[in-house]
């Protein structure tokens, strides 16, 4: 699981050390995430299925794509699909996709790179393996969640971000066993690349079997930890997660998270996802890939969809709707 790595993680910037007075986060709720299947059918696994969206928002949706080692032939992507009044994040950690939109948006994304598309008001897209990716195979992994966008910006002009790991900011915990790449939003000062509507703070942390990292939280977040893979331990009340688990945790300063001092032989360390944000707090209605405040508006938008309203396909890619 290489994303973005470094040769010496003691030359980074340092995780300052929490307050006195600073609360942990304990953990409210515990999920498993289901196996499922996406687009031309490859494998994902459901990490927020069973989660009230209340706990969730600003978020709606995310699935940790992967991690599968393809034969010759078997790599899968998604056909041309509609969104609308939302944003999809794709983080890729091993092997490489390629986006593009009917907004003329799009790029290739390999290990460490994120794209991130605001749907807005309504686009089409298309995510693919490369040609040379599905004759040769290879291992593919990767996360794409969903951020709710308010209704004042429902209908926002479509916009792409090509998001290279260079771009990613890198901080070490303060001993050095943790690895935080700050995708998006700000985390003990430190600021991500993504540029977002819903402030959120988004990023992936790698710690070494035996450490800890505690992250500054803005109090007003959410938060929630995904396992990647590996086995630890997260929150004030140091509650057990394993791969595939997804911990929702409750209101405080700071999250801890500790990796146990044996790994299995596939994983060198524990791989989380951490996440949250400022709740909407606004209604949710969704179908398929809207998600609108009302149903009205949902059916408003499959409407548009086939009246073609969303945007068309670039002529060099009709042949693949």
């Amino acid at each position: 699981m290489p994303a973005v790595t470094v040769d010496n993680i003691l030359t980074l910037p340092r995780l300052g050390t929490p307050a006195p007075d600073a609360v942990d986060r304990p953990v409210r709720g515990m999920i498993t995430a289901p196996v499922g299947y996406e687009g031309e059918g490859f494998p994902v696994r459901r990490a927020f299925a069973g989660i009230d969206l209340a706990h969730l928002d600003p978020f709606i949706h995310m699935d940790q794509m992967g991690e599968v080692n393809y034969a010759p032939g078997e790599p899968k992507g998604t056909p041309w699909h509609p969104h609308r009044g939302f944003e999809t994040v794709t983080y890729m950690i091993d092997g490489i996709m390629e986006h593009q939109d009917s907004n003329g948006g799009g790029g290739t994304i390999g290990g460490g790179d994120t794209q991130w598309m605001t749907a807005g008001g309504g686009i089409l897209h298309i995510e693919t393996p490369p040609e040379h990716l599905v004759t040769s195979g290879g291992l593919f992994h990767g996360v794409q969640l969903w951020v709710n966008l308010p209704k004042s910006n429902k209908m926002a002009a479509p916009r792409y971000q090509d998001i290279t790991g260079s771009k990613v900011a890198l901080v070490s915990s303060p001993d050095g066993g943790a690895l935080v790449r700050v995708i998006a939003g700000e985390i003990g000062g430190h600021h991500g690349p993504g540029s977002t509507y819903t402030p959120i703070a988004l990023s992936h942390t790698t710690i070494a079997p035996g450490a800890s990292v505690t992250l500054p939280w803005n109090p007003d977040f959410n938060a929630l930890v995904y396992v990647l893979a590996g086995d630890g331990f997260v929150g004030a009340d140091r509650r057990p997660i394993s791969s595939g688990r997804t911990a929702v945790l409750g209101r405080g300063d700071t999250i801890t998270i500790a990796a146990a001092d044996t790994q299995d032989s596939r994983t060198e360390s524990l791989e989380v996802f951490v996440l949250g944000g400022q709740p909407i707090r606004e209604p949710v209605a969704m179908a398929g890939p809207f998600v609108m405040n009302t149903k009205a508006e949902v059916l408003q938008a499959f409407e548009d969809y086939q009246a073609g309203r969303l945007g068309s396909i670039p002529a060099t890619h009709e042949t693949l709707s």
